[in-house]
C-alpha cells in the first residue's frame, strides 16, 4: 500500500495535467518527488517552489487563488501552519480567497529531528479560523478522496497526512462520522479522528463502547453523534492537542447533560527526545494508556 504522501504526490500530479487551474506551491519539501512525476517539467508555471520562504509560500500562494487558481500549499506541518500563521490567518481567511493546505509529519512523525518538526498544535490552530474544512485522514485513500474533492470546491481546506494508517479505509462520501461498532443502551460513545482507530480498536476490543470514526473535524458532524449517543458520555480521541474538539462536542450535546473526556497529546512540555511511538506512549495515547482512560472514565459513572 502506498503511503499517504505518495498518494498525495501521485493524486496531485494527475490533478496538474488534468485541470489548469490547479497550481502547486512548494517551499523546497517535496520538489525532488514530484520532480519524479514529471509535472515540474510539464507545468512550470503552475509548479513553484519558492525555497525555504514559508511567509512567502503562503502569500505568495494566496495570490494565485486570486488570480483564479486553485492553489495546493505543500510542507511540513508546523512550517506549513505555525511559521505562516500571519499569512494563512491575512492573505487567504481576511481577503477572502481560499486554496489547499497539505502537510506531511503530524505530531510526531518526525519526532527523531526534535521539538522543530513537532507539529501537535497545527489542528487547533487552524481550527480557530471561520469556516476552513479540516481533514485528518486515516488511509491513504482518504487522502485521495478529499483531496480530490477539495480541489472542485471553493472552500479553505487543510489536510493532515500522517506516517501512521489504519489498515482499512471509511470512505462516507463526506464529512460525517461512520459507525464502527455499537454498544450497549448504557455504552459511552468513542470518538477516534484519523489514524488513531485502529489503536482505539485495539484498545476497546472488549469494552462495552460504541466507536464512531471521523477523518473530517471541521466541519462537525453533530446530528450523527446526537442520533447514536446512548449514555450521555463522550470519550474524544484525537492525534494531537487534547480538547481539541471539546468545545463541539460540548455544543453538539447542549440541551443534553453529558460528560467528555478528551485524550490527544497534553500541553505539558516533553523536552526529551524519542521515537514517536515513545512520544505518543508519554502522552498516554498507545493501546494501554487510551484503555486505562477509557476504564477510568467508565468507572467514575458507576462511582456517582
Amino acid at each position: 500500500m502506498p503511503t499517504m504522501r505518495e498518494r498525495f504526490i501521485a493524486v496531485t500530479s494527475d490533478l496538474l495535467d488534468s485541470d489548469p487551474n490547479i497550481a502547486l506551491i512548494l517551499a523546497d519539501i517535496g520538489v525532488g518527488q514530484f520532480k519524479e512525476t514529471g509535472v515540474v517539467d510539464r507545468h512550470p508555471g503552475r509548479v513553484v517552489n519558492m525555497g525555504i520562504r514559508e511567509q512567502l509560500l503562503i502569500s505568495f500562494a494566496a495570490g494565485m487563488a486570486k488570480e483564479g487558481f486553485r492553489p495546493i500549499v505543500h510542507s511540513y506541518a508546523p512550517f506549513l501552519t505555525e511559521r505562516p500563521w500571519e499569512q494563512i490567518k491575512l492573505d487567504f481567511a481576511h481577503q477572502g480567497v481560499s486554496g489547499i493546505l497539505v502537510s506531511i509529519g503530524a505530531t510526531f512523525d518526525e519526532a527523531d529531528w526534535g521539538r522543530t518538526h513537532q507539529a501537535p498544535e497545527d489542528v487547533p490552530l487552524i481550527a480557530t479560523l471561520p469556516d476552513w474544512r479540516i481533514h485528518v485522514p486515516g488511509h491513504p485513500d482518504e487522502v485521495e478522496a478529499q483531496l480530490r474533492a477539495a480541489a472542485s470546491d471553493d472552500s479553505n481546506v487543510y489536510i493532515r497526512m500522517s506516517t501512521a494508517t489504519n489498515e482499512q479505509a471509511h470512505l462516507t462520501g463526506g464529512p460525517g462520522f461512520s459507525t464502527i461498532r455499537t454498544g450497549s443502551g448504557d455504552a459511552p460513545t468513542v470518538i477516534v479522528v484519523g489514524p488513531m482507530l485502529d489503536v482505539v480498536t485495539r484498545a476497546t476490543a472488549d469494552l462495552d463502547v460504541t466507536v464512531l470514526y471521523v477523518n473530517t473535524i471541521r466541519p462537525f458532524d453533530s446530528e450523527t453523534l446526537r442520533s447514536v449517543l446512548q449514555a450521555p458520555e463522550v470519550v474524544l480521541v484525537e492525534p494531537y492537542l487534547e480538547g481539541t474538539s471539546t468545545a463541539e462536542v460540548s455544543l453538539a450535546l447542549q440541551a443534553t447533560p453529558h460528560r467528555v473526556l478528551s485524550l490527544g497529546t497534553s500541553r505539558r512540555e516533553n523536552r526529551h527526545y524519542g521515537t514517536g511511538a515513545e512520544h505518543f506512549a508519554a502522552h498516554g495515547l498507545d493501546e494501554a494508556g487510551i484503555r486505562a482512560s477509557i476504564t477510568e472514565f467508565v468507572a467514575q459513572r458507576v462511582a456517582v
